[in-house]
């Protein structure tokens, strides 16, 4: 995948996350990309680690690794910023 599907992906991944698990968190939307791409990045190393796969290309199974990622490192966020 190329840097602006990266991108959306991560804003994609990041958004579903924040809706997931709703929160007063400071930052807006770059910050919601930046967790939605490292959390793609996160949940493809959990996933590719529990067997479950990577995150390769654009289709529902990576989203779910993505956002699955982006929970994780949101959750992350949140404890280290005592919110």
């Amino acid at each position: 995948m190329g840097i602006l599907s990266w991108i959306l992906f991560g804003l994609i991944a990041g958004a579903l996350a924040k809706f997931i698990m709703p929160g007063n968190d400071p930052g807006g939307l770059i910050k919601t990309i930046l967790i939605g791409i490292a959390g793609a990045f996160v949940g493809g190393f959990i996933g590719s680690f529990l067997g479950f796969g990577g995150v390769n290309q654009f289709d529902f199974r990576s989203l779910l690794v993505a956002v699955g990622g982006a929970l994780v490192l949101l959750f992350v966020y949140r404890k280290l910023k005592g919110k």
